[in-house]
């Protein structure tokens, strides 16, 4: 076995409302930054161990799709690298 991180990244789908996002860039435009788009998400990195990259990104992706996103509304990635 071998240790991996996996890096989950969760963020809202284009067209659902994103209240954070939209506050974060009203303030942020109000601060003088020019903005065509903002968008939050959240991240979760998960130490595990798996016999190669692949199993672990198999890992990590069951665990986004079970309980780290909601796939109604949202995307999220997937990225692994041995710890």
């Amino acid at each position: 076995m071998t240790a991996y991180t996996a890096t989950v990244t969760v963020r809202l789908k284009r067209g659902v409302l994103d209240p954070e996002a939209e506050t974060t860039q009203q303030a942020l435009e109000r601060l003088g930054f020019e903005l065509e788009d903002l968008r939050s998400s959240d991240r979760f990195e998960v130490d595990l161990d798996a016999d190669d990259a692949e199993s672990a990104r198999e890992r990590a992706t069951e665990m986004a799709e079970r309980l780290l996103a909601n796939p109604t509304i949202h995307d999220y990635d997937v990225d692994v690298a041995e710890a």
